[in-house]
């Protein structure tokens, strides 16, 4: 007689989040862009899979803020309008500036290592749009594995996934994403100084002012002078 099972095996992934998968893939590449249509049918003759896996996989990446519903017209790929820019920014600020102090008190050599990695893979030169994008995320996500809150992990991921998707197609040249690049240094900087007179908010205000122009579009004065 075997002894009781003390742990279920390992769950694979449902057919349901490998789309998912694919299509926040194709979504992050440039593949699909802002205001894209998602038909259903062609998806799923794409993928040689029915319909239904494919609409659950859309709806699941419509709560994940990647994938929007109008009635009578279907799923797109999410478009920002300027005025949903600045709310997502105004919160991200907020955020990731508790991300960074939390860094910053649980920072370990392993860490630290990786996001200077990161960082020398964006110092490179000739780093494509969709290149770019991608090493920023992963720098980002870094930082908010290290806080170890799960939850501002997976709020953060959340709410800044339609943002990194839609860098890709409004960064308008080689120059911006150069500009954009160098401005993760401060943010090394910050969570390896332990001390400093510069607040979080501040730090995350004006290297997010690089990507989305003036900080004070998304922050008040006060708060960038906490």
């Amino acid at each position: 007689m075997q002894p009781a099972r003390l742990f279920e095996p390992f769950r694979t992934q449902t057919l349901k989040e490998n789309i998912g998968e694919l299509i926040t893939a194709a979504i992050l590449e440039g593949k699909l862009r802002p205001d894209d249509r998602l038909n259903e049918s062609a998806l799923a003759r794409d993928l040689q899979v029915s319909r239904a896996p494919i609409r659950e996989a859309l709806q699941q990446l419509e709560e994940q803020g990647l994938v929007v519903n109008i009635p009578r017209r279907g799923m797109f790929v999410v478009s920002l309008s300027e005025e949903e820019l600045q709310k997502i920014n105004s919160l991200r600020i907020l955020l990731e500036a508790e991300a960074l102090r939390l860094c910053r008190d649980t920072l370990t050599q392993q860490t630290e290592k990786k996001l200077l990695q990161a960082l020398e893979r964006m110092e490179r030169k000739g780093m494509t749009a969709i290149e770019a994008a991608r090493v920023d995320l992963e720098f980002h996500r870094c930082l908010w594995q290290t806080t170890g809150n799960e939850y501002l992990e997976k709020t953060l991921t959340s709410l800044t996934a339609p943002l990194f998707a839609y860098s890709i197609v409004t960064l308008p040249g080689a120059a911006t994403v150069r500009w954009i690049l160098d401005s993760h240094r401060p943010l090394i900087e910050f969570v390896r100084r332990k001390t400093g007179t510069l607040s979080a908010e501040h730090v995350m205000a004006e290297h997010l002012s690089h990507a989305w122009k003036k900080p004070s579009r998304y922050a008040s004065q006060e708060l960038l002078k906490r």
